[in-house]
């Protein structure tokens, strides 16, 4: 029995020592806030943090002087904006970053103060019953008839495509991020603007 315990003690310390190895070898895990060059790189083709914020920050800057937004600034009381999906036109699985960048452009809106905005979750309930389908599927044909629903003057939108090229040596994939807002009596289109990004494996 007592070399049964021995043995037994041996051999966890053999594994907790072989672990502790195991640990000293692994990879380093680093926060981006300690080493702000982990964002900065590109891991793949696909959408990433770094590439929204560009996008974003050009086209936003670009609405900010925009005439439709003076019109908003001037409107008393502030009128009701919906942000709708954005589509994914490309080849890429990028719906997470769309996500992201709605979340983005949201959050933008609310902080000019110029608008009311319209929460996400309410839309997605009122897509849901417009559609007649248990899980909420969003169709740019229908877009007008949401914001009527809704109660919203104008949305904003829009959409990715991508082109993708390949050579022997590389690959590349150039988006080009598409936004607009429309007015929802008129299905006007108010202001409009597109951002390109290039990413490329070689």
């Amino acid at each position: 029995m007592e070399r049964t315990s021995v043995g037994f003690m041996k051999k966890s310390l053999f594994a907790l020592m072989g672990a502790a190895a195991l640990m000293g070898c692994g990879r380093e895990v680093v926060r981006g806030a300690n080493d702000p060059s982990i964002d900065a790189r590109a891991l793949s083709t696909g959408l990433d943090k770094d590439d929204v914020q560009r996008a974003l920050a050009e086209t936003l800057n670009h609405l900010r002087s925009a005439p439709v937004m003076n019109e908003w600034r001037l409107m008393h009381p502030s009128p009701n904006v919906a942000i709708f999906p954005f589509q994914n036109n490309t080849s890429e699985h990028i719906d997470s970053m769309l996500d992201a960048l709605l979340g983005e452009a949201e959050t933008w809106l609310v902080d000019t103060g110029a608008v009311q905005v319209i929460s996400r979750d309410r839309q997605t309930e009122m897509i849901r019953e417009i559609e007649g389908q248990r899980h909420a599927v969003f169709n740019p044909a229908n877009a007008a008839k949401y914001g009527k629903q809704l109660g919203a003057k104008y949305f904003l939108t829009g959409k990715v495509s991508g082109n993708d090229e390949r050579s022997d040596d590389m690959r590349r994939v150039q988006y080009m991020l598409f936004l607009q807002v429309i007015e929802v009596e008129t299905s006007a289109i108010k202001w409009q603007k597109k951002t390109y990004i290039t990413k490329a494996v070689k």
